[in-house]
């Protein structure tokens, strides 16, 4: 495992935030299953990925100097 990514593409980074927020949440009375964790973790990385690409679309039309 030689490659990096940044940390926010990484799906146990996204998966213990879930579980930190479902943990609270069901302390808080709101009743959650181990799927939704599953669920929620999955939509969150998509939405993430996809605000990367956008982001990474939109710094390279912006960008003022040819990659080289």
């Amino acid at each position: 495992m030689t490659e990096t990514k940044p940390w926010y593409l990484s799906r146990t980074i996204w998966a213990s935030a879930v579980a930190v927020l479902t943990g609270v949440a069901g302390a808080a009375g709101l009743p959650f299953d181990a799927a939704d964790g599953t669920l929620i973790t999955d939509t969150l990385l998509q939405g993430v990925s996809a605000v990367a690409g956008l982001i990474a679309i939109i710094g390279r039309l912006s960008a003022k100097d040819r990659i080289g």
